[in-house]
């Protein structure tokens, strides 16, 4: 496991103090141990009030979670490994990924362009050339 706790993005590292987890039966086949080992993990990370998050991260965050977010909290689960400890590394990886996605900033914006006149006269000539062509196919039957 990681001992100083998630990596979001290049500068943001959120303490394994801030992280809670949670462990629970695993649903589905398993053998003689599946009623007896709590291989389900349930990682939560408040985006709200945690104190290791820039305000304008937060605010991105929250807003693009919002769907998610329970109380300001964002719970990930897995329970597809039969091991405990590889369903608690699922879940950081996938808390990772999610929390990256969510403090990404946002796309640039695009700047508008114009064609260029080659390129202008290439659409204005083909077209000529179209027409040209539908004109030229059969004749007129009057």
């Amino acid at each position: 496991m990681d001992t100083e706790g998630l990596r979001i993005g290049r500068s943001i590292v959120v303490p394994e103090g801030e992280l809670a987890e949670r462990f629970s039966r695993s649903s589905g086949p398993g053998g003689q141990g599946v009623n007896t080992t709590d291989s389900r993990v349930e990682l939560s990370y408040d985006v709200l009030r945690s104190p290791s998050l820039p305000e304008t991260t937060r605010a991105r965050m929250l807003a693009r979670l919002a769907g998610r977010l329970v109380d300001g909290v964002v719970t990930v689960s897995a329970s597809e490994h039969r091991a405990q400890l590889a369903n608690r590394r699922a879940a950081r990886e996938r808390l990772t990924a999610l929390l990256t996605e969510a403090a990404a900033p946002p796309p640039r914006k695009r700047r508008p362009t114009k064609p260029s006149r080659a390129a202008n006269q290439r659409r204005l000539d083909e077209k000529k050339h179209r027409a040209e062509t539908k004109r030229r196919r059969g004749g007129r039957w009057d």
